[in-house]
C-alpha cells in the first residue's frame, strides 16, 4: 500500500485526505442516523402513551419528555408545545418551520461528502495530466530508450486516476444512500409531527 501511495507521487496526499474524511463521514453517518432513528420511535411511542392516558397533566408530561430527549422530532413537538392554545393553522405552519430547521442537522457533513464525490475523480485526472506530461518530458530529454523513466510517469497517471476512482464510486453510493435515509427520516418526522398536531389543537 505505501508502495502504490509512493509510486503515485504527490497527488495521492489529497487523495488519502480526501479517502479518511470520506471513511469518517459514512461512518459516523452510520451511527448518527440509526440513532435519530431509535430515540425517534422510542419518543413517537412515549409520547403516543402520554396522549392516550388520562392525566390531567399531558403537556407537562411531553415538555419534559422533550427537555430530555435531543432529537429532532423532540425539538419539533416542543415548538408546537410552546403555540398551543393557538389556531390550527398557526401550530402546523410553527411546526412545518420547526421541521424545515431539523433538516440542516440530518444532513450534516453530506455536502462534504458529496464534494469529495465531485473533486476525487478531478484530482485522480490532474494526477493523469501530471503523469502523462511527465511520460512526454522524458520522451523529449531520452527519447524512447529508457522504458523505466517512461513508466514512471504512466504510472502516476494509473496510480492516481484509479485511486481517486476508488474514493469516488463509494462515496456517491453512499452519498445517495444517506440522503435516501435522511428524506425517509423527515417524511416520518412529517407524519409523527402532524399526529402530534391533532392533539395540540384538540387541547
Amino acid at each position: 500500500m505505501l508502495d502504490f501511495f509512493i509510486k503515485g507521487g504527490w497527488l495521492m496526499i489529497p487523495l488519502g485526505i480526501c479517502s479518511i474524511l470520506a471513511l469518517a463521514i459514512i461512518i459516523e453517518k452510520f451511527i448518527t442516523l440509526k440513532i435519530i432513528e431509535s430515540r425517534s420511535e422510542k419518543f413517537a411511542e412515549k409520547t403516543r402513551s402520554i396522549i392516550n392516558s388520562n392525566d390531567d397533566r399531558k403537556v407537562d408530561k411531553i415538555l419534559a419528555l422533550c427537555e430530555m430527549t435531543p432529537i429532532p422530532l423532540a425539538r419539533i413537538i416542543k415548538k408546537g408545545l410552546e403555540k398551543r392554545g393557538k389556531s390550527k393553522e398557526e401550530i402546523k405552519e410553527v411546526i412545518q418551520d420547526a421541521g424545515s430547521e431539523e433538516i440542516p442537522y440530518l444532513e450534516k457533513r453530506l455536502k462534504i461528502l458529496g464534494t469529495i464525490t465531485a473533486i476525487a475523480p478531478l484530482i485522480g485526472l490532474l494526477g493523469t495530466v501530471v503523469g502523462m506530461i511527465k511520460a512526454f518530458n522524458v520522451i523529449t530529454v531520452q527519447g524512447v530508450g529508457n522504458p523505466g523513466a517512461l513508466a514512471g510517469g504512466i504510472a502516476v497517471a494509473l496510480y492516481t486516476t484509479a485511486f481517486g476512482l476508488s474514493i469516488a464510486i463509494p462515496s456517491l453510493i453512499f452519498y445517495n444512500y444517506f440522503m435516501h435515509r435522511t428524506d425517509k427520516i423527515i417524511r416520518k418526522l412529517e407524519s409523527v409531527s402532524r399526529e402530534f398536531m391533532e392533539f395540540l389543537s384538540g387541547e
